[in-house]
């Protein structure tokens, strides 16, 4: 364990830092599981929520726009 405290803090924050970005990302994979098992009609309706709570991710910085833009690529072609 560390003895300096700004390096005490800074394992204080990136705790708390894990585990918000965890609950954010668990999030997000429990609306994708929700749109994936959703039957084809349902899936219209879903899809801007889904699209919402991965823009959202981006903005928080949980995951790249780039693997956001894939995700939402291959949700959409579900629809179709």
């Amino acid at each position: 364990m560390p003895v300096i405290k700004s390096v005490l803090k800074n394992v204080r924050q990136n705790a708390k830092r894990r585990a918000v970005n965890r609950a954010r990302k668990s999030r997000l994979k429990t609306e994708i599981a929700k749109f994936t098992a959703a039957t084809k009609k349902d899936k219209k309706k879903l899809y801007p929520a889904v699209q919402a709570v991965i823009d959202k991710t981006v903005r928080e910085g949980v995951i790249h726009r780039n693997k956001a833009a894939r995700l939402k690529s291959r949700l959409a072609s579900q629809i179709t």
